[in-house]
């Protein structure tokens, strides 16, 4: 098995199309076509159900397609090692993190390592906890900055930054924020909720709080950026659980304090690969985070 038969199966099934995976690998459409058929035969199964508008993976292809991912993330690995003994940081650098991630300006950080590093070329992906998780795992990304979930599993480092209460936003003129006083979710169970999709940290530790509680809560209003939730919470169209550090971004909403909820609380967390296979990149971005980079992350910290 070739590893440039695996790097074109990934191409392809990453684009689901041969001619937009061939034009990304700067080969002829049909040498790459030629290079799956041949795994193919390799494996004595089709690895893709061909039509005429898509390509899909058959059941062999999705589980082909992660062991792939993983061996060709430890090859790149291995490369980029041999050239960090010899002096020079090159490569790729694949980060996730979720938006507005407390305690890491992540901006600022790559900045930081680009200027130490100008040989490493920087992709970003930003996206929800549970899905910057699997990334890691299957090798398409370095590592993570995400909120920490029980279900990040064995396969990967978790490296803690951060931790914060979870508070409630709501409208100036709300009961909550003229009662002036803490709340716990079971006075909330009657109120209309704003919060994010399922996947993205702060609904996951949200749903964990409530559900320990036992309260259920009415989520009407789903969105997938901070901004826009917070809009809908100036509006008085809901309530919001939030990090407490999303206060400071929206000055006119009343910040109430959220007891009652054990030990839940928003924590900030580096999700890496096992150290045999982290690569050097991200073993760099980290010590420049550890030893200070732009800002060194601290307990209940907020992003300015």
């Amino acid at each position: 098995m070739e590893l440039r038969h695996l790097q074109h199966f990934v191409a392809v099934a990453e684009d689901r199309h041969f001619t937009r995976a061939a034009e990304r690998l700067r080969v002829s459409q049909s040498g790459l076509s030629a290079s799956v058929r041949a795994l193919e035969r390799e494996l004595r199964t089709p690895l893709f159900v061909r039509t005429t508008r898509r390509v899909t993976l058959t059941e062999a292809g999705r589980a082909l397609l992660g062991e792939a991912e993983r061996i060709l993330a430890q090859v790149r690995a291995a490369h980029e090692a041999v050239a960090a003994v010899q002096g020079v940081l090159r490569g790729t650098l694949a980060l996730g993190t979720e938006q507005c991630i407390a305690g890491v300006p992540v901006a600022k950080l790559l900045a930081a390592f680009r200027r130490r590093h100008p040989a490493v070329e920087i992709r970003l992906r930003q996206a929800g906890s549970g899905a910057l998780a699997e990334e890691v795992a299957a090798g398409r990304l370095d590592l993570a900055f995400a909120v920490r979930t029980p279900s990040d599993g064995d396969q990967l480092c978790s490296v803690r930054l951060t931790s914060e209460p979870m508070t409630v936003l709501c409208h100036p003129s709300h009961r909550l924020a003229t009662a002036g006083a803490a709340v716990t979710p079971q006075d909330l169970g009657d109120e209309v909720f704003v919060d994010f999709h399922h996947d993205w940290g702060p609904r996951r530790t949200t749903d964990a709080a409530f559900a320990a509680a036992g309260v259920r809560r009415t989520v009407t209003l789903e969105v997938n950026d901070v901004h826009g939730l917070l809009d809908l919470v100036d509006e008085d169209l809901g309530i919001a659980v939030v990090p407490a550090h999303f206060r400071h971004k929206r000055a006119s909403l009343a910040a109430i304090p959220l007891e009652g909820t054990g030990d839940a609380a928003y924590e900030t967390v580096a999700l890496l690969p096992p150290p045999q296979t982290t690569s050097p990149a991200a073993r760099a971005l980290m010590e420049l985070l550890e030893t200070g980079g732009p800002t060194a992350p601290r307990e209940g910290a907020h992003p300015s």
